[in-house]
């Protein structure tokens, strides 16, 4: 892969998850809107849960950046906000990526001629992170490093330890940042509790802007994020995605939150008209929609309340009677099934539009992308890219249509996914984006 051009801004890593990426980009970010710098974040790879942080702490929506599971031009075209510096949040280690080592952050970084600020977790090391800083910056010819953030570092001593150590290297340290024990966001079984449960958020942001603003080299970082990206725009929109409908109503709450921007921005450019609805609230699609979209969530959560919303319920057999095209990814096709197992083993029942039943009492991690072949019938067409992650399993399922023919991203076989019965569909898979 052959590096772009460099644009201002920069992309936020580590050598591995829990380094404190997100606790830094979440401080950045806060800091940088405070200082009245706009920048456009963004988040590496799938993840619905931290792009909801980002914005919250910047005002402003944050989109996902998928080296593996987008294509380059659809990359592009959503890294190009308003000719504004991007701040992108990476996943996992810097260089880690599906099994055979592509769609890694840096690789992201690479493709838009991005540099990498590096975030160090010092609390267990001092000179030994000479030799780890040496590895990361040398691992990969080519890749950009503005610099290093030294995280959780535990006094001035230390401090001065990991300076010494890191002279020689000739990379700038550009924060130095101390332990804060109280900077630390509730987590749960798919990551962060979601940004608009998390109580405190704002003030946790601003705390947050304080610890960064107090330990980073504040010249750097505004010379970082100043500027108009050079990278530029593709020379055409790429093809996105086909909407589900002409009027797409969307399950939006607590439960059904994991809708990609880029999917639904996709949808309202290609003329779609969107309305949104809420299942806890007990409030019922749109009755003039031609789709529904039951998104991901946490309806293991709020199973019981989903069970008796009983206005959710008849809106959602009106639009199936009616002949509306109903579709539901994870969370959302574990509410089209019969039923749904809390971890406590309550049973609850789910609309029964689709013959699965699913528990997550029987937790199992289900983690991967997922090369997807539509079967005919269904509401998509060509050949596709998704994402699984979620820990719910299948405890029974009768007869109905295949949705999918899929395959993990080595290209091994997983046979048939999801299910379709008349204009209702879902399955596991979060779909990306065209293959």
């Amino acid at each position: 892969m052959h590096a772009a051009s460099p644009r201002s801004g920069l992309l936020v890593a580590a050598p591995q998850s829990g380094s404190g990426k997100t606790l830094v980009t979440l401080a950045l970010l806060r800091w940088a809107r405070r200082r009245g710098l706009l920048v456009a974040p963004a988040k590496a790879g799938p993840d619905y849960i931290d792009p909801a942080f980002h914005a919250a702490a910047t005002g402003r929506p944050s989109v996902n950046l998928d080296p593996y599971a987008m294509r380059p031009a659809l990359i592009h075209a959503l890294a190009e906000v308003d000719g504004q510096p991007l701040v992108v949040e990476g996943m996992m280690g810097l260089f880690d990526g599906v099994a055979d080592g592509t769609g890694s952050a840096a690789d992201l970084a690479a493709m838009l001629g991005l540099p990498v600020l590096l975030v160090v977790d010092c609390a267990k090391q001092s000179h030994s992170v000479a030799a780890l800083v040496r590895g990361f910056r040398d691992h990969r010819p080519g890749l950009r490093f503005c610099g290093l953030a030294l995280n959780r570092v535990g006094s001035a001593r230390h401090e001065a330890l990991l300076r010494a150590a890191l002279r020689p290297l000739d990379l700038p340290i550009l924060a130095v940042l101390p332990r804060r024990e109280a900077l630390v966001l509730p987590e749960r079984h798919l990551g962060l509790v979601q940004a608009g449960e998390t109580v405190g958020l704002e003030t946790f942001l601003d705390r947050a802007a304080d610890w960064f603003g107090e330990g980073a080299d504040v010249a750097a970082f505004e010379m970082l994020l100043a500027g108009t990206p050079t990278g530029g725009s593709p020379a055409s929109a790429p093809t996105r995605l086909p909407p589900l409908g002409a009027r797409i109503a969307v399950a939006r709450d607590e439960a059904f939150a994991f809708a990609y921007p880029h999917l639904l921005d996709g949808w309202r450019a290609a003329g779609a008209d969107l309305s949104t609805f809420s299942p806890l609230a007990d409030e019922a699609p749109d009755p003039s929609t031609d789709a529904v979209f039951l998104p991901g969530g946490y309806p293991e959560l709020h199973a019981g309340r989903i069970a008796v919303a009983e206005g959710f319920r008849a809106g959602m057999i009106a639009a199936r009677d009616r002949g509306v095209a109903i579709y539901g990814e994870c969370g959302g096709y574990m509410v089209l099934g019969d039923r749904l197992e809390t971890a406590d083993g309550a049973s609850h029942p789910m609309l029964g539009f689709l013959p699965v039943a699913t528990s997550f009492k029987l937790r199992r991690l289900h983690l991967g992308y997922r090369r997807l072949r539509p079967r005919p019938g269904g509401p998509w067409s060509g050949s596709l890219v998704g994402h699984e992650f979620h820990y719910s399993s299948i405890i029974e399922e009768g007869a109905g249509e295949r949705l999918f023919d899929a395959a993990d991203a080595l290209g091994d076989d997983l046979g048939a996914l999801g299910l379709r019965r008349g204009r209702v569909s879902g399955s596991f898979s979060h779909v990306i984006d065209l293959a």
